[in-house]
């Protein structure tokens, strides 16, 4: 197992502002993309360029902070060229590091710049030691980003066994689908999103305003019909209320969010680098609020982890932004594994 360091706090960041805020509120580290399908948030009004990205590393640098690029989805024969070119721009900008899934652009990475730090993405769904230990053998991975189906358990055993640092989500939207491996939404977009870097393209999205309500769809698809005040999430089709035996309801997920306040002792105990914060698609003060949060938990479990009890107002603040505003342990809290 690495050596235990100072428990890192990296936080997304989908614009420029967005950067800014979680910079100024303590993140140790931020992600972000380019504007295109080399990244898994590939949003209209997303992202970044080369101009902004130089500014962002002038930015956060000044501040300490690093800025890592997510280069996580997995490109197909035709595009091929676009994906190594990114490699390449993010080498030439100086990104502290790159976020990657694909081994066939990993091996270009590690050949073609061995000096480039490369994280291990969630999308490489790399769930056990043996996977982990591969990536760095043979690519030279320095950092794994843990997927949303592990135990509390299950992370302590690859912690203890990895030979490079782990880093698991702390806060943000779960997906109740195995990252990297997950193509419902390509049933009604004809888009998958580990190749196309969305689930739901807003090409395919369409919001209507009927008698009953304001409902949206997804590829014509009808996801969700809200009442009158109700908050309306972006549509996805693994969160829809659908009708099933005469009955309407989250057939598959319901909406809420990861947030492990209250686990933190037991994750900075067992040697977790990094704490990631979702949510490159979500506004700045999205950012900026969570990240705030977040970095009070932690310095306070770090200061005194025998008496840290999450404050009231982290979990309450936390709440008011996640999707339908409860939060939950997801797979982590599984006794059973």
């Amino acid at each position: 197992m690495p050596e235990t360091k100072r428990m890192q706090l990296v936080c997304p960041a989908g614009s420029l502002p967005a950067l800014k805020a979680a910079v100024d509120n303590g993140a140790d580290a931020v992600y972000l993309g380019f504007r295109d399908a080399t990244n898994a948030r590939n949003f209209p009004g997303l992202n970044f360029d080369d101009n902004e990205i130089v500014t962002a590393l002038d930015y956060a640098h000044a501040r300490g902070a690093r800025v890592l690029l997510a280069l996580n989805t997995y490109p197909q024969p035709d595009g091929w060229q676009r994906w190594t070119g990114a490699v390449d721009r993010a080498a030439d900008l100086g990104l502290d590091a790159v976020i990657m899934a694909d081994p066939g652009l990993l091996r270009y990475a590690a050949k073609r710049h061995p000096d480039l730090r490369l994280h291990l993405s969630v999308q490489a769904s790399a769930t056990n030691r043996h996977a982990i230990a591969l990536y760095h053998e043979v690519f030279g991975i320095r950092q794994v980003v843990l997927p949303r189906v592990l135990s509390l358990s299950q992370v302590r055993a690859v912690v203890e066994a990895s030979p490079v640092d782990v880093e698991v989500f702390g806060f943000g939207s779960l997906c109740i689908m195995v990252e990297g491996r997950c193509a419902l939404s390509s049933y009604v977009t004809g888009e998958s999103p580990n190749t196309c870097g969305v689930c739901s393209p807003a090409k395919a999205v369409r919001w209507e305003e009927t008698p009953t309500g304001r409902q949206s769809r997804l590829g014509g698809v009808l996801i969700d019909r809200y009442r009158e005040g109700e908050p309306a999430g972006y549509p996805t089709l693994c969160k829809g209320r659908f009708e099933v035996n005469g009955n309407v309801f989250y057939a598959m997920e319901e909406p809420t969010s990861l947030n492990i306040l209250d686990i933190l002792p037991e994750l900075m105990k067992m040697g977790v680098a990094a704490v990631k914060v979702e949510g490159r698609q979500r506004s700045p003060a999205y950012v900026g609020q969570v990240t705030r949060m977040m970095r009070a938990a932690i310095d306070a479990c770090a200061a005194d982890p025998e008496n840290y009890h999450p404050h009231p107002d982290w979990v309450a603040q936390l709440d008011r932004h996640s999707e339908g505003r409860t939060h939950t342990l997801g797979a982590l809290h599984r006794s059973w594994q």
